[in-house]
């Protein structure tokens, strides 16, 4: 039997040492880098985010909202702090956001706490230096899923001037064949609901879509006709491949100066 394309430790042989090395760039991060942690966006322990903050004066600073992954069941904003890294040094606040797993809640329940983040976002970021109109968003895997939610029809105008998405999951049916149907149980509802790809999306959100160059078929095959869905909606849309990255090396280089996936970060953070 092949392997499971979307099983990615099965692809990606330094898998525990690229998590052992995430989490403790992100220890790094939340030692050196301003920051307020776990501010309540609403009832639950799991809907907390953090911020970082760039030096200097806190006023009309653009901000970015990065979403992690871990295929809707694993990981943690402090897992992703590191991100923070890239964000404050290309001059803006990060919103680092935490969100309860499946499947213990399901995928509605996600969606709704990440849009409630957004509005925490919206509503506070001014008081704590961020300008609401120099905001954008990133997301990688389940987290680039999920980001998508934050500027689709259900939420335009969205009020999110940039995204980029990187190793990103646009269709859900192909996940119910996966090795995810034992952990997580994606639903015929959940499928037609919460696909990225039968939604449409905000015009005035420019979209960058990035996959590690060595990740799996599937990954490939999302982007690229999630890509060209967007287009067809009139949204801007840049595609690219990271040369020599995977689904987990790719997410390490956003915190990782000089690397292209930062470079992208950087240039998506600078340009709105």
């Amino acid at each position: 039997m092949a392997p499971d394309p979307f099983r990615i430790r099965d692809h990606v042989g330094d898998f525990d040492a690229i998590v052992a090395d995430i989490r403790a760039r992100s220890q790094a991060a939340c030692a050196s880098l301003p920051m307020e942690a776990d501010i309540a966006y609403g009832t639950d322990p799991s809907e907390t985010l953090d911020l970082f903050f760039p030096s200097g004066a806190r006023t009309n600073l653009p901000v970015h909202v990065f979403i992690h992954g871990g295929y809707w069941r694993m990981f943690s904003k402090r897992d992703y702090s590191y991100v923070a890294e890239t964000v404050t040094r290309a001059g803006a606040i990060a919103v680092i956001v935490d969100y309860a797993l499946m499947p213990a809640v399901r995928m509605a329940t996600i969606i709704d706490q990440v849009r409630r983040a957004k509005r925490w976002v919206i509503n506070h970021i001014a008081e704590h230096g961020g300008h609401i109109g120099r905001l954008t968003v990133s997301g990688h895997s389940a987290g680039a899923h999920l980001a998508t939610f934050l500027f689709n029809e259900t939420e335009t105008p969205s009020g999110i001037r940039g995204a980029l998405l990187l190793g990103g999951l646009y269709e859900l049916k192909p996940l119910q064949s996966s090795f995810l149907h034992e952990e997580i149980g994606i639903t015929d509802a959940e499928v037609a609901a919460f696909s990225p790809a039968t939604h449409t999306h905000d015009r005035s959100t420019a979209v960058n879509v990035l996959v590690g160059a060595e990740e799996t078929a599937p990954f490939h095959h999302q982007a690229d006709v999630f890509a060209s869905q967007l287009r067809g909606q009139r949204v801007a849309v840049s595609r690219c491949d990271l040369v020599g990255r995977n689904h987990m090396s790719s997410v390490r280089d956003l915190g990782i100066a000089g690397s292209a996936a930062a470079r992208h970060l950087a240039a998506l953070i600078e340009a709105r």
